[in-house]
């Protein structure tokens, strides 16, 4: 999770962050080589309190403006009296910023190496190649000494963005630092919290780098982080002469033959976060190892549609998909939850089938896809969601007029309105058959709880993924969806996990 001074859950565009550059310019009165020096010395302050024993430092420049700060940041380096080596890609830029802290490097007998000179070594590298300008697979010099520094036993500290990681997207086309930790300036960038960037940021600190609040007026995040503080104000205190009606009843609907154990994830999801009564439609097979399993489910054995809509009408919230399946049987009952309008809940087969067949969903909606499932439901393949998730999960939210969490690394919730938060929680342990069907039944728990479809989606998504990350503390291997359960419980109470 970031940190830093001025953190702040708001999180901007490449192209917010060059106007927001702008405006700080222009607010503080300084010139964009003083706003270099800036990010210089913050960096060179980062590194010294992380690595207190480091003593020779190499610091890899482009010959953009993160170059300029990379030659910055190595002149304080010499001041304090570290050992130094510069390798420049290419020389900077003439004219530019980056030009004139090259030159003030150079000034002070500071020498470059170039590609063809040996790999120095270092107790920190640090990165300072590319930042936020490259949307694009760094070209064979930058690619080999990526491919160095990811093989270096020394920590990696990148300048505002890993080299190689698009800022804007989180897409990683070609090779791409893998930094111990990045610093990153003035304010968050999107692409460093979700997708591939998970694998390459390490630790993210924020530095404002001391540009005034005036700078930000006017200035509209693209997304926020969801942060602990909103989780904690969603938590609060049962009243003492509570009863299992005034928390909800959930319809978990799913669950074709062989596939139980899906939706009984989702139910017993539902109760962990407090729904008062959760209630499973299922294959007529599965109702006894429910019943013997979790007897606080109300399991019932549904052959159809009509058995389906007696227990429709006594739920406030229907969660459609978990082991649906995609035969007449889920086709069937997929149709008769969706059309009766009540705030709904769609993951896993329910996706597919609406990918299939296109409906109007009811006003207070969450859909859950996976990357694959996005894919299906807009028609493309799931390289192209990684390409750009924020553009995805914002289509598929203004394509079907519900808020929708799109899963993976850095889930991103997004409302029909174009709103998006980014989920800053969950590890790759998660990656386990199940761990959906229990996000399915989180979100609708707390949807029959009086949430809506916004704020279930937001607060499920991150109760979810810090449960994991309790779960993940025996280890991330070996890691099963029910062990999602005793954390999500605690976390739900306040407590902790």
């Amino acid at each position: 999770m970031a940190t830093g001074p001025n953190h702040s859950d708001a999180v901007y565009s490449v192209a917010q962050i060059r106007e927001l550059e702008k405006a700080a310019l222009k607010a503080a009165g300084i010139s964009g080589i003083d706003l270099m020096r800036r990010a210089a010395a913050a960096s060179y302050q980062y590194l010294r309190q992380r690595w207190p024993a480091a003593r020779r430092l190499v610091v890899l420049c482009g010959a953009g403006n993160n170059g300029g700060d990379g030659y910055a940041l190595a002149q304080l380096a010499r001041k304090d009296m570290l050992e130094v080596e510069v390798m420049a890609l290419a020389p900077a830029r003439p004219g530019s910023e980056a030009a004139l802290a090259s030159a003030e490097w150079a000034l002070g007998g500071g020498k470059v190496l170039t590609g063809g000179a040996a790999w120095p070594e270092g107790d920190v590298y640090v990165d300072a190649m590319f930042g936020i300008g490259l949307a694009r697979a760094p070209e064979a010099q930058a690619e080999a000494w990526i491919e160095r520094l990811n093989a270096s036993a020394s920590p990696v500290l990148s300048l505002d963005v890993p080299s190689g990681v698009d800022a804007d997207t989180g897409a990683v086309p070609g090779s791409a630092v893998r930094a111990t930790a990045t610093i990153t300036f003035i304010a968050q960038k999107r692409g460093l919290h979700t997708g591939a960037a998970r694998n390459f940021c390490g630790e993210i600190f924020v530095d404002a780098i001391g540009v005034p609040p005036e700078a930000f007026r006017g200035s509209r995040p693209d997304a926020r982080l969801v942060d602990s503080e909103d989780c904690g104000a969603w938590r609060g205190a049962r009243a003492r002469d509570a009863n299992k009606g005034a928390f909800g009843h959930v319809l978990a609907i799913g669950g074709d033959s062989g596939m139980g154990g899906a939706i009984r994830l989702a139910g017993e999801a539902a109760l962990r976060v407090g729904a008062g009564l959760v209630s499973v439609a299922t294959q007529p097979e599965h109702v006894s190892a429910l019943n013997a399993g979790r007897p606080e489910l109300m399991a019932h054995g549904v052959g159809g549609m009509q058995e389906l809509a007696s227990l429709i009408e006594r739920a406030n919230v229907l969660a459609v998909g978990p082991g649906l399946g995609q035969r007449a049987w889920g086709h069937a009952l997929w149709r008769t939850a969706i059309s009766a309008g009540k705030a709904l809940v769609i993951d896993a087969d329910g996706l597919n089938l609406l990918a299939r067949e296109p409906v109007a969903l009811p006003k207070q909606c969450v859909l859950t896809p996976h990357p694959g499932e996005a894919a299906r439901l807009l028609g493309v393949d799931t390289a192209a969601i990684a390409a750009d998730r924020f553009s995805a999960v914002r289509e598929l939210a203004r394509r079907h007029h519900a808020v929708v969490v799109l899963k993976g690394a850095g889930t991103l919730i997004a409302s029909a309105h174009g709103e998006v938060a980014i989920c800053p929680w969950g590890n790759p342990g998660m990656a386990t058959g199940g761990t959906g069907d229990v996000l399915t039944g989180v979100i609708a728990g707390l949807f029959a709880q009086g949430f809506d479809a916004w704020s279930a989606a937001r607060f499920g998504v991150a109760l979810h993924a810090q449960a994991g990350d309790a779960a993940a503390a025996a280890g991330e291997i070996g890691l099963v969806a029910s062990d999602l359960f005793a954390p999500l419980r605690r976390l739900r109470n306040g407590l902790s996990a």
